[in-house]
């Protein structure tokens, strides 16, 4: 037996090794504007043997995983010191979810988990899950930690095990390993999820995109992204919220939308990645969308492309949770390289590299939602018009 379990801890290792290893490479992709990269940049297979196995051949002699899990997905991003860091969203078997933080030396591959997940101080009231962590830094000096806490909502119905309470979690660090834990956030509305901390100081105070909703999964009466002030970030009160970005009838924001990673800021305003969600006969659909905002006032949408931006393609589109991308977090590199850090179908987190000036350009060029077929036919009429006579047009 202890030949056996020398044998299989062996080729656990080279298994795991080759996996962190593994060289990834950009794929073609025909809009121009991104790379998506071939493989996962971080799946459950990713977290360390270390985490997942008792090595002790006395409690363990079969080598048998003690600790399953289940996917890693949702992760907030930043470069620090030189390092891409994501602090990734890891789920268990036992479906709670932590955040552990993985380290790579180019952002696109060779990420590898830091020794231990991270410890998140909790409240008075506990956390029963917290996930999705937007990661930034702010002008204050602190790096904070946004993400959503899941309670169990006590005045749900004898019997209904299902119902809960979202609402948005803050931390604050320097380096990562050492958080202090601040107040939730309060705002006017009954649950909060998909909250970004704006990482500029507007009008003297904290500024959150928030997503305002009714109950735990339908978004309801809330309108959309939401924005909005607090004075103090060791215990932030929201008083008033209002709309920036609304959801709207056949789009692919209907059924709700919230924003991503805290946006970057460029020479022409404030890019925004959000999710957007509509219902389908197969259930909802998510999928990534750009606007910008005004660099004079940051709840003032400048220019926002029709449709999704990103979509999920091929694989992507199954997992836990089909069908779906999501992404809390991007990188903008020191030469405006853009790494952005979607995940597919809540089970695996990709990668996709672009540019600031394709960004932009996307975003200030292709026109916004006509809101009916008959305009999106004519957007294109234009398009084969200013084709038209072209030394590029190909002849029929």
């Amino acid at each position: 037996m202890k030949k056996d379990f020398n044998s299989r801890l062996k080729a656990l290792r080279v298994r795991y090794e080759n996996l962190i290893t593994r060289k990834n490479t950009a794929e073609e992709n025909g809009n121009g504007l991104f790379s998506r990269y071939k493989y996962p940049v971080l799946t459950a297979e990713h977290t360390p043997l270390e985490w997942r196995f008792d090595f002790d051949p006395a409690t363990n002699p079969h080598l048998l995983e003690r600790f399953g899990i289940n996917a890693v997905f949702n992760a907030g991003a930043i470069r620090l010191n030189g390092k891409y860091l994501l602090i990734a969203r890891v789920e268990g078997y036992d479906r709670k979810s932590f955040f552990a933080v993985a380290e790579s030396p180019n952002g696109i591959d060779h990420f590898r988990f830091w020794k231990e997940p991270l410890a998140m101080p909790e409240t008075d009231d506990p956390d029963v899950n917290i996930y999705d962590m937007r990661v930034v830094e702010h002008e204050d000096g602190w790096i904070y930690g946004i993400f959503c806490t899941e309670r169990k909502d006590t005045n749900a119905r004898e019997g209904n095990e299902s119902a809960a309470v979202a609402q948005c979690g803050i931390a604050r660090t320097h380096d990562l390993l050492h958080w202090e834990r601040l107040s939730d956030l309060k705002t006017p509305s009954p649950q909060q999820r998909n909250v970004v901390l704006h990482p500029e100081f507007v009008n003297g105070q904290y500024a959150f995109y928030t997503r305002p909703q009714d109950n735990f999964i339908e978004a309801g009466t809330g309108g959309g992204i939401g924005f909005g002030l607090a004075p103090s970030i060791e215990h932030a009160v929201i008083e008033k919220e209002i709309v920036i970005d609304e959801k709207k009838y056949h789009t692919v924001y209907e059924s709700k939308n919230g924003l991503g990673p805290a946006p970057i800021k460029t020479s022409e305003g404030w890019l925004h990645l959000a999710h957007g969600v509509r219902n389908t006969a197969a259930g909802l659909r998510y999928v990534l969308y750009l606007f910008m905002t005004s660099l004079t006032d940051v709840t003032k949408v400048i220019y926002k492309p029709a449709g999704y931006f990103m979509a999920p393609v091929g694989e992507e589109r199954v997992g836990d949770v089909s069908n779906v991308l999501f992404c809390n977090g991007w990188i903008r590199d020191d030469d405006d390289t853009v790494y952005i850090y979607y995940a597919s179908s809540d089970t695996r987190l990709h990668v996709a590299v672009s540019h600031i000036e394709l960004l932009v350009d996307y975003v200030k060029n292709t026109s916004p939602d006509g809101m009916r077929s008959a305009n999106s036919v004519n957007r294109i009429r234009e398009i084969i018009k200013r084709n038209a006579g072209t030394a590029y047009t190909t002849a029929t």
